[in-house]
């Protein structure tokens, strides 16, 4: 019997070696991770603050996404990335149609702004108090709900939809006041007069644009057109699928879920600060969690203006756990003179570490170089 124990015991430690040489490898693996089904609101808070760096200075307010034909990576994406994985993002609604199409357990998405934070606590509120996309919009743009709108609209029938609706002012003004109640008083959260100032300056584009907003950039973006929200909403993946987190009434719920369940965690940090990022990276460390995706937009374009500031981003990466399904998804500028339109290209997490270690990265050509 001894024998047997010892046999036994000698197979457990090969398994679990073998299981760690794995992971460590950088390859798949199912790993039981403990990240919570649900944050309360005290943690949820907690995390915002503890984890976030003080907020930066962007040259535009970024009220929406101006990347057209992001959705057409998500289809081949979707084949390698492991769903119920935690993703990583930039910026504002782009990543709810990512977290659609990606699956996962968590989000976090870091932004240098601390508007882009608020802009997100907004929406968290709207679709937690909004039981269906036609509610949320009507919230979101302070305009009334159209009585002929049935219980599942396509997009392009919101889109015209409150596209015709006048804005209201006394809904924006009640709208703002129930978001900011909502927030402060029901949800707990610790906002500043300056906050406070910020969601309705935010509230009042929304209110202003309506379905025709569109990225706004301060002394204007050299004549591109930018898409607007109704575009963006109605655009597909260039196949089949419309991604989008209003495109149906089954993925908008997939959103909202996870927002009433504290999951989508929007941070303040510089991807190439000291403290968002590598603060993620031991969460998810002390959880078992690997990270699927990371969606950079164009942020590595800025950080490669500064020979430091790269570095310091990709140390940062380091720190995250990966394995060889984690991506990378970037957007990538006509005006950075690849030869090609602007387009969404993704590239291996871990390929990019180990380059980054072997000194194969030196530029963003580098980086784009790898994507496709």
């Amino acid at each position: 019997m001894p024998i047997v124990v010892v046999a036994i015991r000698f197979v457990t430690a090969a398994v679990l070696l073998t299981a760690t040489l794995f992971f460590i490898a950088g390859d798949p693996v199912e790993v039981r991770d403990t990240i919570p089904a649900r944050l309360d609101d005290a943690q949820f808070w907690q995390m915002i603050t503890e984890f976030s760096e003080a907020g930066g200075y962007f040259r535009s307010d970024n009220f929406l996404s101006n990347e057209s034909g992001y959705q057409q990576v998500i289809p081949s994406l979707r084949k390698s990335i492991q769903r119920g994985g935690v993703y990583l993002g930039v910026g504002p609604e782009q990543n709810f149609t990512y977290v659609v199409g990606f699956e996962p357990k968590i989000a976090f998405v870091v932004d240098i702004r601390r508007q882009n934070m608020l802009q997100h606590l907004l929406y968290k509120a709207l679709m937690e108090m909004s039981v269906d996309r036609a509610e949320f919009l009507s919230r979101l743009f302070s305009r009334p709900r159209p009585a002929f709108l049935h219980a599942s609209p396509d997009p392009e029938e919101l889109v015209r939809a409150y596209r015709d609706a006048a804005p209201s002012e006394n809904l924006l003004e009640s709208n703002a006041s129930m978001v900011l109640d909502y927030l402060e008083n029901t949800k707990g959260f610790g906002l500043s007069s300056a906050d406070e100032a910020a969601v309705r300056y935010v509230y009042r584009a929304f209110f202003d644009a309506g379905p025709d907003m569109s990225y706004t950039f301060v002394g204007g973006y050299g004549g591109f057109t930018m898409p607007t929200y109704g575009e963006l909403m109605t655009e597909t993946d260039g196949r089949t699928h419309n991604w989008h987190f209003l495109a149906t009434e089954d993925q908008y719920q997939m959103v909202r879920r996870l927002q009433k369940n504290n999951l989508i965690v929007p941070l303040v940090g510089d991807f190439a600060g000291p403290k968002a990022i590598r603060s993620v990276a031991e969460y998810l460390k002390e959880h078992g969690a690997t990270v699927s995706v990371f969606y950079t937009s164009n942020v590595e374009q800025y950080l490669f203006q500064d020979d430091e500031n790269w570095q310091r981003f990709y140390g940062n990466v380091e720190t995250l756990p990966l394995d060889s399904s984690s991506t990378f998804i970037r957007y990538v500028l006509n005006s950075w003179r690849f030869s090609r339109r602007s387009r969404t290209v993704f590239a291996s997490m871990d390929d990019s570490v180990r380059a980054f270690e072997r000194g194969r990265i030196r530029s963003y050509f580098d980086v784009i170089g790898m994507s496709r």
